[in-house]
């Protein structure tokens, strides 16, 4: 049969140009052909760098032509966030504020993606600063499920999950500060990963003060892959993680990243909350995750037990956290300039009258949330949850106002995702399984403090025993006439 190269995972298309049989350039052109074939409707891209990019490949095939290693992702496409930093191709971080703002530098995972020989294809869609779950802005089109094209991908790294859910490229990367790795990830159908908190480096973002709105969150966000398969997000984060100067949270790599992936995972104690006792949960999400978890007992030979944490809904906490890590005064400053194109829930945030003791109350309940969520892990290797609450749901909202019978805010089905922004654990989603609608749901695997390699060696177990890379929204179908470049298989 005839594999498009589209439909291949990052580490198959590697095979590909090192043995020569298809070439950077040749596969860049692919990229860019099936994004002009199909992201009219889903506005996953916002800015396209398509000459830099053929340009990049050039070089890779002429270092490969020489001899040379161009690096371990050699002439891979990659689609980068429009929150991070892309020395000379356009970062609006999806606000009127910055709507022709050309940075100077890349972000630190930029360059170590470049230097490891990736392509830069273009930046994808946000929510404004990524204050939000979805993946609408005052300024570009909409971004589309491609499950469903009326429905949200979710977000904040929304364009980046669209791209690699219909194999535009086969590599993205996102950012985490609440979920928006993990969220996307799993109403797209993909895996998705945020690291302990500081092993991706991140700067410019979070950390440079001369960007209000595209830097802030900076003890909440994480960077993240956003891939097709588990290998490629193991690949992604061996050159992406380990120390930099520049941001003072990053940690060492002392990751096998490649090699927990090979690891057993038969024998571990794994904690299952479907709720964590308070948050109204789809029935749908709860039976899919639920039969998701009985893989980790049935296939893969793990004791697995239901659990209810002993702590009550940190929202109101995570919100401080935020209003903490924002330059108020500096976004404020924006919003008194642009203000009236700006997203209303944005513009509310940045006028509510923050105090000293709603920032310090989060601060303290953050260190309870985790004090609480280390002595729970004390007895388990891992904790498995839905990624969300509900199923993708319609676009221009900030979430469904009912779930599961029950009146509940916009944002409450993002309820089991942000707390481990909050205590910097591992985490990372796997898809649990389609709706009866064909929708993707996530199931979320949340590892110990700094343990990364387990929610590795989880994902990668669960993917082999339930593997879903054969599942494809049904407009990623291949038009009869179209002539992209093929592979035998």
């Amino acid at each position: 049969m005839t594999t498009q190269l589209w439909q291949l995972d990052a580490t198959a298309r590697l095979e590909l140009i090192r043995s020569r049989q298809v070439s950077a350039r040749e596969m860049t052109r692919a990229a860019l052909e099936r994004i002009e074939r199909l992201d009219g409707g889903l506005h996953a891209f916002c800015t396209l760098s398509a000459d830099q990019a053929l340009a990049e490949a050039t070089r890779v095939d002429e270092q490969l032509a020489k001899g040379e290693d161009p690096g371990p992702l050699a002439g891979i496409p990659v689609a980068i966030k429009d929150l991070v930093a892309t020395r000379g191709v356009r970062t609006t971080g999806g606000s009127p504020a910055y709507r022709d703002f050309v940075p100077e530098e890349d972000d630190v995972v930029v360059e170590r993606l470049k230097a490891a020989g990736a392509i830069m294809i273009g930046k994808t869609n946000v929510p404004e600063f990524g204050y939000s779950g979805v993946g609408h802005n005052p300024i570009f089109e909409t971004t589309r499920n491609p499950w469903q094209p009326e429905l949200t991908p979710g977000g904040s790294s929304a364009g980046s999950g669209v791209s690699v859910a219909t194999g535009m490229t086969p590599l993205a990367v996102g950012s985490d500060g609440g979920g928006s790795v993990r969220i996307p990830a799993a109403h797209c159908g993909l895996f998705g990963m945020k690291a302990s908190m500081g092993r991706v480096p991140l700067y410019p973002g979070c950390r440079d003060e001369r960007y209000p709105g595209l830097s802030s969150w900076e003890t909440l966000e994480h960077i993240g892959p956003m891939t097709r398969s588990v290998r490629d997000g193991a690949l992604m984060l061996s050159v992406m993680a380990g120390p930099d100067a520049r941001d003072r949270l990053s940690i060492p790599d002392d990751i096998d990243w490649h090699g927990a992936i090979g690891q057993g995972f038969r024998g571990k104690r794994i904690a299952y909350s479907e709720d964590f006792g308070y948050a109204a949960v789809d029935p749908q999400v709860r039976r899919l995750v639920h039969r998701a978890a009985s893989v980790f007992e049935r296939a893969l030979g793990c004791h697995v037990e239901s659990v209810t944490p002993d702590w009550e809904d940190p929202f109101e906490t995570f919100w401080g956290l935020v209003a903490g890590n924002t330059d108020l005064e500096g976004m404020r400053a924006l919003a008194a300039r642009h203000g009236h194109e700006m997203s209303p829930h944005l513009t509310a945030f940045l006028a509510h009258p923050w105090r000293a003791e709603d920032i310090t109350t989060a601060n303290r309940m953050r260190q309870a949330l985790y004090n609480r969520m280390r002595r729970l892990m004390q007895d388990y290797d891992l904790l498995i949850t839905p990624t969300l609450t509900v199923p993708p749901f319609a676009i221009h909202t900030q979430g469904p106002e009912r779930v599961e019978g029950r009146m509940v805010s916009p944002t409450q089905w993002l309820s089991l995702a942000f707390p481990f922004n909050m205590t910097g654990q591992p985490a990372a989603s796997v898809p649990a399984g389609w709706t009866g609608d064909g929708l993707p749901v996530g199931l979320q695997l949340v590892g110990r403090h700094l343990d990364d390699s387990c929610v590795l060696a989880a994902a990668a177990a669960y993917e082999q025993a339930a593997p879903w890379a054969a599942q494809w929204p049904a407009l990623c179908a291949t038009p009869p006439d179209s002539t992209p470049q093929g592979v035998s298989s």
